[in-house]
């Protein structure tokens, strides 16, 4: 090979423009480069004038069949073929010939200076059946993102759905987050996201507004851990509290109740479920509920951590006899804690709703609970505790015609779920205290004080300013200060059964219990921090799950008008909250508002693939 040869380097045509030694230096139409002989394979021994006159030559029509039964049963040399085929021909044209022969199903060609085969008949027909296939799948495809364009440029999809099910099931995996790309999606010159994904579904039909994608995108099962879990074990000699009565009072709806509160005359118990004692670490169980990190709560229904089958085991109260992890707390006058010990404990459990115990709060047996939760109540706000009431909603399904239908209520805040809110609280703090008196590494939470204005807005644009002022929690093996709570060290032990992070713990308090080795703090952490990752990711898909359902709410109720509350004033734009769908937003005006104005509104557009919604004023009449 020589300068001013035509080469071939990487199936690209190259010309030789200098010969150094062993060395070749050759020009592709994308530049220049180095090579050795065995890089390249000679196409036309003569000189070539440019890398462009090659790329840019015409190769005349030729009978492929013809050379394939002249030369049938042989293995022509490229040379040979060509010259059978075009005559004689320029270095200039080799590389067109050479293309053309790969593209011809008559020929079996590896290399220029390989010997190039001779298809069969039936090899030809099998060929060109898959090369029709080829054509016919390119052609739909070419089809599908005409008509996708065509629909997201606001005309309605007419095509069949069903013919195109592979192209929507790839977009799908986008939209669901099981996909990082789509390459139909790129050739339609959308954007490769999950939300336009999402929005190519909806506008097509092929999903309908009711389908909640966030679960799978934020890396959840919509349905309960199927992990193996062993029969309970059950501690051989608990402490029998079953003479005192134990309430798990909760809301109506409530199927995994996992705390129960009891005052025996001088100390108050709190009884969480307890699943540690029978759910081992590393095992299946623990492994999943660890990458689930938190019981997954939906419109929808419950994705539960430990799966189904823990509820019937662990839960409080739904059997006669309830086995607990029991903080038994000795208050002092002004509510603060003075003693804690834990205790395995068989339990008499009566379950109640907050509704109920509210009617009850002044009966013999709440009476002195509620008393507790109030000197707690204002023990921690003395110190510093930071309340923010917003009003909240919760949001139901019901089936209409195969169609899931939303519905949003106010949550009815009563006196028995503050009680216990206090209960919890105690408890979380009583479990942090013990562990630090003990040497037990153990997860504790925190939080910064809030930087909050000297003077707060009244109303709920008081209520959002402390909001926006709250600091990020944080997990750690060191106590320390949860400002917003008013507590001095606090700990997560109340929720075994839907927290991974309070199953982690009960198990290092059994083990201290029980004399057992407990685990190192950094290791803890590790564990910990693992679930916990799990966990906001959890809390994301939930808070993404009811905004995916307000707004289908609204798509499915048109007419809809409501309240909203000035949040916060940018001339005559606000920020505005709409109590009764649990909602903030964005709202431009004629006139400049004031806070805690309130405003009729509507919806004025609704991107639902984007979670986003705008109203507009509505002025009476």
């Amino acid at each position: 090979m020589k300068k001013g040869n035509l080469v071939l380097y990487k199936n690209q045509p190259a010309l030789i423009t200098d010969v150094q030694g062993d060395k070749f230096e050759i020009t592709l139409e994308s530049g220049t480069k180095k090579v050795r002989e065995k890089d390249i394979v000679l196409l036309h021994d003569g000189e070539c004038r440019s890398i462009k006159a090659a790329l840019d030559a015409e190769v005349p029509d030729a009978d492929f069949g013809e050379a394939a039964d002249f030369f049938e049963g042989e293995t022509p040399s490229f040379a040979e073929l060509a010259e059978l085929l075009w005559g004689t021909y320029t270095a200039e044209q080799s590389w067109k010939l050479w293309e053309t022969l790969c593209a011809s199903p008559y020929f079996i060609c590896t290399s220029p200076a390989e010997p190039i085969g001779i298809r069969t008949q039936a090899e030809i027909e099998r060929l060109n059946q898959k090369e029709a296939e080829k054509a016919q799948a390119e052609k739909l495809r070419q089809d599908f993102i005409a008509a996708l364009r065509t629909c997201m440029q606001g005309k309605p999809f007419t095509e069949n759905k069903e013919l195109y099910t592979p192209f929507f099931q790839e977009i799908e995996a986008l939209a669901l987050g099981s996909s990082s790309a789509s390459k139909i999606l790129k050739d339609a010159k959308l954007e490769q996201t999950p939300e336009q994904a999402h929005d190519v579904l909806l506008k097509t039909g092929f999903w309908p507004i009711e389908k909640n994608p966030y679960p799978a995108r934020f890396g959840h099962s919509l349905h309960s851990s199927k992990a193996d879990i062993p029969e309970p074990v059950f501690p051989e000699a608990p402490l029998d509290l079953t003479a005192i009565p134990a309430y798990a009072i909760d809301n109506p709806g409530s199927t995994d109740p996992d705390d129960a509160v009891s005052f025996d005359g001088t100390h108050l118990w709190v009884h969480i479920a307890n699943p540690a004692d029978t759910i081992q670490a590393d095992t299946q169980s623990d492994t999943d509920a660890c990458a689930r990190g938190a019981t997954l709560y939906m419109p929808e229904g419950a994705a539960r951590m430990l799966g189904e089958k823990a509820v019937d085991y662990f839960a409080l109260g739904l059997k006669p006899i309830s086995y607990a992890l029991s903080f038994k707390l000795l208050l002092g006058t002004d509510g603060s804690i003075e003693e804690v010990s834990i205790h395995r404990t068989k339990l008499s459990v009566i379950r109640m709703t907050y509704e109920e115990a509210d009617a009850q709060k002044d009966s013999p047996a709440l009476a002195p609970l509620f008393a507790i939760a109030e000197k707690n109540r204002i023990r921690r706000e003395n110190a510093g505790a930071v309340s923010i009431d917003f009003p909240e909603v919760f949001i139901t399904l019901a089936e209409q015609d195969g169609t899931k239908r939303a519905q949003v209520q106010p949550v009815v805040h009563t006196e028995a779920s503050a009680m216990i809110k206090e209960m919890m609280l105690l408890a979380g703090e009583a479990a942090a205290r013990f562990a630090f008196q003990h040497n037990i590494p153990f997860q504790y939470v925190s939080q910064e004080a809030p930087e909050l204005p000297n003077k707060l807005p009244s109303g709920l644009a008081g209520e959002y300013r402390k909001r926006r002022a709250m600091r990020p929690r944080s997990v750690g093996t060191i106590p320390s200060m949860h400002a917003a709570l008013g507590l001095a060290m606090y700990g997560q032990v109340t929720s075994p059964l839907r927290r991974y992070g309070d199953l982690v713990s009960h198990r290092q308090l059994l083990n201290y219990i029980d004399g057992k080795p407990l685990t190192p703090a950094a290791d803890l952490i590790l564990k910990i921090a693992a679930g916990d990752v799990a966990g906001r990711a959890c809390v994301s898909a939930e808070r993404a799950s009811r905004q995916h359902w307000t707004l289908v709410y609204l798509l499915q109720n048109p007419d809809w008008r409501g309240t909203a509350v000035v949040l916060e004033v940018m001339g005559k734009k606000a920020h505005v909250f709409i109590p009764s769908l649990g909602y903030e937003g964005d709202i431009t005006l004629d006139t400049e508002p004031e806070l805690n104005q309130e405003l009729t509104v509507k919806v004025r557009r609704i991107r639902l693939a984007y979670l986003q919604a705008s109203f507009e004023q509505v002025w009476a009449l």
